[in-house]
């Protein structure tokens, strides 16, 4: 961040941060004396909590086991709210507090007494990392799980833990409702709506706090919700998140006979076919801009909540994506702009990559982000390389802020990634993309101009996807002039799923591809030949696993374009055997 653009636009996000530092600043400190505490008088009734549980995890609680995020602490008797976090990431999920469903799961009074034991413990203990636990997000969230499994907490429980129960619920309404007024960022603003909406309909004495948590939950979700059902952010988890959370919140205003929001019911029924547009065929869904891991079982769930049991929307212009699917083969296609500045903590350098698969097999994803990895590897999975497109001189691009430059830079750049996270500093403004058919085959252009100030460069990509979807035919094209046109070399990557073996055949011209299943594929490059380098996959449940890439490069000053296919071949070997392989007919 050296160069002029990057480093005036830091600056220029730095004072836009401290403006709306200070004006949060007062709002919360005239918060302190102008909103009242809650007093909610008593439980109505708690939320079903749709997320599947793990009974076992309930015994290595009460034995002092506390394993969260890859990373685990031994209390050995000590309160594990007094405990350094081993990683931000577990500290968000012990004051997250949903671990408390495996204790509720197991279903004996021993949970139940430790459950009431822990939620006492972490009253009156002093935090291990009190930034993290006073989050909104997790403030928001630890206030849902608490109502959730307000049954498993109270069972057995005597009058005074129950009054010490209701007076902690209000104190978290009214730390989220100052969170709230003194400017959150808009993701954690919907969440504190949420959780405020979860309070008022289940505890009696809010009605106020429902109404304003209602008006906030519906200007939100009318900001953040696109038209097409995605999220402003553009990553697919926090619409499987959302839909976690909003479901219940649909049923909860039903029970209470309580008007619903008009955006709240809008919202569902928007944001379920969006998840089934990134649902490839072995259920996991595509990995694009902080997508990592999919529980399966969590997805299984959800769906069963689409009434409708709809179809998966092959086009969204809003969140910037295509679906194109023939015979059993899908592919899905980043077409969009990086998110607002204050959503975008998550978003890769993704744009024009895609995810290719054939029915239960993946061929071509993106890296994906890891669940367990340090900043290095999180930042490095959000990078242009890490997907299945181009990039210019090993360049991303997007540029995310971050901890690098001269001095100041280093300084304006720390301040910011402490108050609001890496978020994307620039990246693609110009993006365009449009969808035809050509003799039955579906057909896909799309460019941006995100090279274009570094090197003069426009990078488009062109797709075409045969009937029965046996034949995936590309061109990437470079178009432009400047003075960097001429050094800049692009590199076009095809990251391969685990389990794909893939070996170089003509001198690179070929690469045939076997898929888990046997299934046979080869890709063809014209007019240069093709390499097979190691990669990895950051998002496999079990963890990082090594696979490989398939990588084209090319001078665009001396080759402007380079055309590319993949085929399905038709099989005439049994597993295990070489023989010849010739292409499906067409």
């Amino acid at each position: 961040m050296d160069f002029g653009p990057d480093r005036w636009r830091l600056y220029k996000l730095a004072l836009s941060e401290a403006g709306r530092a200070m004006r949060g600043g007062m709002v919360w400190s005239l918060s302190k004396v102008f909103v009242g505490t809650p007093s909610p008088t008593r439980l109505l009734f708690a939320p079903q909590d749709l997320r599947t549980a793990d009974p076992t995890i309930a015994t290595d609680i009460y034995s002092g086991f506390f394993a969260f995020a890859g990373r685990a602490i031994t209390t050995s008797g000590r309160s594990p709210f007094a405990f350094t976090p081993p990683s931000k990431a577990w500290a968000e999920a012990l004051y997250g507090f949903g671990w408390l469903r495996h204790l509720r799961a197991a279903g004996t009074a021993l949970a139940q007494a430790n459950a009431r034991s822990l939620v006492d413990e972490f009253v009156s203990s002093k935090f291990g990392d009190r930034s993290v636990a006073c989050d909104t997000q997790i403030i928001a969230r630890r206030l849902m799980s608490f109502i959730s499994q307000s049954p498993l907490i109270l069972e057995g429980a005597d009058h005074a833990f129950y009054q010490r129960f209701l007076r902690l619920l209000g104190q978290h309404v009214r730390e989220l409702e100052r969170h709230v007024r003194s400017g959150a960022l808009p993701q954690k603003q919907l969440m504190a709506a949420i959780a405020l909406c979860y309070a008022g309909l289940c505890c009696e004495g809010l009605d106020r706090h429902l109404r304003r948590a209602s008006r906030l939950l519906a200007r939100e979700l009318e900001r953040q919700i696109l038209a097409d059902g995605g999220h402003a952010s553009r990553n697919p988890r926090i619409i499987v998140d959302l839909l976690f959370d909003l479901l219940p919140l649909r049923q909860m205003f039903a029970s209470r006979e309580v008007d619903t929001p008009e955006a709240l019911l809008n919202a569902i029924d928007r944001m379920l076919p969006m998840v089934r547009m990134f649902r490839h065929g072995d259920g996991t869904l595509s990995h694009f801009n902080g997508m990592g891991v999919t529980a399966a079982d969590h997805l299984a769930t959800l769906l069963t909540y689409d009434d409708m049991r709809s179809q998966p929307i092959q086009h969204a212009p809003h969140t910037g994506y295509e679906r194109m699917e023939a015979g059993r083969t899908l592919l899905v296609v980043d077409v969009g702009a990086p998110p607002p500045t204050y959503l975008s903590t998550e978003a890769g350098a993704s744009c024009l990559s895609f995810e290719f698969s054939s029915a239960s097999q993946r061929i071509v994803v993106n890296c994906g982000t890891p669940r367990i990895a340090g900043d290095t590897i999180i930042q490095a999975s959000r990078s242009t390389a890490a997907h299945s497109t181009a990039s210019i001189n090993d360049i991303s691009s997007c540029q995310m802020v971050g901890d690098r430059g001269n001095w100041l830079n280093r300084r304006v750049a720390r301040w910011l990634l402490r108050r609001i996270g890496p978020v994307v500093l620039s990246g693609p403004e110009r993006i365009a993309s449009e969808r035809s058919e050509r003799e039955h085959a579906q057909v896909l252009t799309a460019s941006h101009d995100g090279y274009r100030e570094r090197f003069g460069l426009t990078h488009e990509r062109r797709l075409q996807l045969s009937p029965k979807g046996n034949i995936l035919e590309g061109e990437d094209v470079f178009w432009g002039e400047g003075t960097g046109a001429s050094s800049a070399e692009a590199v076009i990557r095809f990251h391969l799923a685990p389990g794909i073996k893939a070996s170089r055949a003509q001198g690179g011209r070929v690469v045939m591809l076997v898929l888990p299943n046997q299934e046979a594929w080869q890709f063809t490059a014209v007019p240069v030949g093709a390499h097979v380098e190691d990669s990895v996959f950051l998002a496999a449940p079990d963890g990082m696993r090594r696979t490989e890439q398939i990588v084209l490069s090319i001078r665009p000053s001396e080759t402007p374009s380079v055309r590319w296919r993949f085929e399905r071949l038709a099989r005439t070997f049994n597993p295990g055997q070489s023989a010849e392989a010739t292409p499906e007919p067409i």
